[in-house]
């Protein structure tokens, strides 16, 4: 386990954009935010971003990711539509613009914003894209994890109800959290795992494919067959689709690992395609979970590890 420090961020890279470009195109006024209730109190919110996770004790609510900041308004009207307590506790799995974006308006309305050290460090200090080299500034103080944690597990208690933070280092990011909430048999792993697609593995954030199939393997020892798993991005998920996901992962490290260590170029490994037969369940059209651009990933995520 690592913590980054801001001299080392400036020289490091995120391989992909931030919440400004993201935003790009989206009509939020049109975005409905959608519910489906997990059992035992526990919510999953979808809306145009990373899916939220929320859990209602007799006192206060918990929270697991923000979505986008236009977005602060609708999603609290869906949360009040569960229960009118206040939300004492947000969760961050890491610090993409799609999760975060939210953060400093629910940190105004009282909530405390908790996340691992490298989140609050990414944030504070801005980000690089590795590949166009396009920057991100620095989120505004109130938007910054104001509790963080390093190692082991953080356990957070609201009314009754508690949820058990757990870091994965070199996963999606270095500074992964997934969040178990035992009482209702709820996993969120934020973009560790998505239903739909390939991952958004960002290798200039410290990311690893390796990482990612531990982080898995951590999650599937972690969740039964009546688990339900809440994936950064796409529907509710089970152990079955975790396992099928992970499955996945291994077959594409170790075909492209064969190449990179046979010395294969980046170009060479594109040409040779080897993830063609994958594509067709796994690729998103374009994209970040794209099949080139997954392939890509795997591949600088060797060279950047190496």
């Amino acid at each position: 386990m690592k913590r980054i420090t801001a001299a080392a961020l400036a020289g490091a890279a995120l391989l992909f954009a931030g919440a400004a470009n993201a935003q790009q195109g989206v009509d939020f006024s049109k975005v409905e935010i959608r519910t489906t209730d997990l059992g035992n109190k526990t919510y999953m919110l979808e809306g145009q971003g990373g899916d939220i996770t929320v859990a209602v004790g007799t006192d206060g609510i918990i929270m697991v990711d923000t979505q986008f900041a236009p977005l602060h308004d609708k999603i609290k009207d869906a949360i009040a539509k569960i229960s009118p307590l206040p939300i004492k506790y947000v969760v961050i799995t890491h610090y993409h613009g799609d999760h975060v974006g939210g953060n400093a308006a629910f940190h105004k309305d009282g909530a405390t914003i908790v996340a691992h050290d490298n989140v609050r460090i990414r944030l504070a200090a801005g980000t690089t894209n590795a590949v166009t080299g396009n920057k991100t500034p620095p989120v505004e103080p109130a938007a910054l994890p104001t509790e963080t944690y390093m190692v082991g597990d953080k356990k957070l208690e609201v009314g009754g109800r508690v949820a058990v933070l757990k870091h994965v280092y070199t996963a999606h990011t270095d500074g992964d959290t997934w969040v178990l909430f035992p009482d209702a048999n709820v996993l969120a792993t934020g973009d560790v795992y998505g239903s739909r697609t390939y991952p958004n593995l960002d290798w200039g954030s410290g990311g690893t494919i390796d990482g990612m199939i531990l982080a898995l393997e951590t999650f599937l020892k972690a969740a039964n067959d009546t688990t339900k798993i809440v994936p950064g991005h796409g529907p509710v998920a089970t152990k079955a689709n975790l396992q099928e996901f992970h499955d996945m992962l291994v077959t594409a490290r170790d075909r492209v690992k064969k190449l990179f260590d046979a010395g294969k170029s980046e170009q060479e490994v594109l040409a040779a395609d080897p993830l063609a037969d994958l594509n067709t369940k796994w690729a998103a059209p374009q994209g970040i979970t794209s099949g080139p651009s997954f392939l890509r990933n795997v591949y600088n995520s060797f060279r950047n590890h190496n």
